[in-house]
C-alpha cells in the first residue's frame, strides 16, 4: 500500500523544464526557478549551486537586468542542466538572445536548430523557418489559387522567376503542408488555408525579419532583371511630425487592405506579384525647436 502511494506521487510530479523547449534562456531560468521553488529551493540555494557570490545575480539575469558572458553561461549550464547536449544548447541560447547583429542572430539560430532534441521538440517552428527562408514558398502558395495551377514541381519551377529546381519546389510544397498554409481538399487538390499553429514570438520575429531582408534583396535584383514595364520601384523622402508618421502608417495599412481586397476579386489570376512597403526614419526626432 505504501509502495503504491509513493509511485502515484512520483508519477504526478511535474518534470523539470527541458531547455530544448525554449528559445529564450531567461524564460527557461524563470521556469526552472518556479519548478525548484515549488520544492522548497530559494534564489539563495540556486545561486549557491551555480557558485554565485551575489544571491541577487540569478534574479537579475532572469529579469533581463544582467547578461551572461560565455563563461557565466557555461557555469550556469553546468550547475542547472544534466548532460552535455543540454548544457551546450543553453550556451547557444544565451548567444542567440544576446546577438547584436542579424548575421549573429542567424548564425546562433542555425546552431540551435542543429541540435536533434530541439528539432524533435519544434518541428513546426523549423518548417516556418524554412518557409520564410525561401522566397518561392509564398509564391507557390499564391499560385495554388490560380485555375491554371498544376501540382507539377518541374512545371512550377519553370514558372517561377528566377527558375527553381523541381526538387526545391517539391520541398516547398511539403513545407507549406507542414505549416498548414496549404491543405488538400477531398479530391486531393491543394488549396490555401490558414495555419492552425504559429511559432513562438522570438522565432517568429527572426523568421519574418529574414523574410523581409530577402524580399528587399529580390527587389534590388528586379531593378536589373525585370523590364521596367513589368515593375514599379520608387521612393519618397518626407519630413513629418510624429503625428504625420502615424498617419502615413495608417494610410499604408489601409492601402494594403485595399490591395488584398483587389486580389480577392481576381477570379482567374495568372501572375504572382511581390509588393514591398518600407517606412523608416532617416533622422532622429528633434526634441525641441531650434534656436533662432
Amino acid at each position: 500500500m505504501v509502495a503504491r502511494t509513493r509511485a502515484a506521487k512520483t508519477e504526478s510530479e511535474e518534470p523539470e523544464p527541458s531547455v530544448f523547449d525554449y528559445l529564450d534562456y531567461r524564460a527557461f531560468l524563470n521556469d526552472y526557478y518556479l519548478h525548484k521553488k515549488s520544492r522548497g529551493l530559494s534564489y539563495r540555494s540556486i545561486s549557491k549551486r551555480v557558485g554565485l557570490k551575489s544571491t541577487n545575480y540569478f534574479k537579475l539575469v532572469m529579469e533581463g537586468k544582467r547578461n551572461l558572458s560565455d563563461e557565466m553561461a557555461r557555469q550556469f549550464a553546468a550547475a542547472l542542466i544534466d548532460g552535455d547536449p543540454g548544457r551546450d544548447f543553453f550556451v547557444e541560447l544565451v548567444r542567440f538572445a544576446q546577438s547584436r547583429t542579424p548575421a549573429q542572430k542567424d548564425g546562433a539560430y542555425k546552431k540551435l536548430s542543429g541540435f536533434r532534441q530541439y528539432r524533435a521538440a519544434r518541428p513546426l517552428e523549423l518548417a516556418h523557418a524554412e518557409y520564410h527562408s525561401s522566397w518561392y514558398c509564398p509564391v507557390i502558395r499564391e499560385l495554388v489559387s490560380s485555375p491554371w495551377f498544376r501540382e507539377d514541381p518541374a512545371w512550377l519551377g519553370k514558372m517561377l522567376r528566377p527558375q527553381v529546381a523541381a526538387h526545391e519546389v517539391a520541398r516547398a510544397i511539403a513545407v507549406l503542408l507542414e505549416t498548414g498554409l496549404l491543405v488538400r481538399n477531398k479530391s486531393g487538390r491543394l488549396k490555401q488555408a490558414e495555419p492552425l499553429v504559429t511559432t513562438g514570438a522570438e522565432a517568429r520575429f527572426l523568421h519574418i525579419a529574414n523574410y523581409h531582408r530577402m524580399m528587399m534583396q529580390m527587389a534590388t535584383e528586379a531593378l536589373l532583371n525585370v523590364p521596367q514595364a513589368e515593375r514599379d520601384i520608387s521612393a519618397l523622402t518626407l519630413c513629418v511630425r510624429a503625428e504625420g508618421l502615424a498617419r502615413v502608417k495608417h494610410r499604408l495599412q489601409a492601402f494594403r487592405r485595399e490591395l488584398l481586397e483587389l486580389s480577392a476579386q481576381e477570379q482567374r489570376g495568372d501572375t504572382v506579384l511581390q509588393i514591398n512597403f518600407q517606412v523608416f526614419p532617416l533622422t532622429r526626432a528633434v526634441s525641441k525647436e531650434p534656436k533662432t
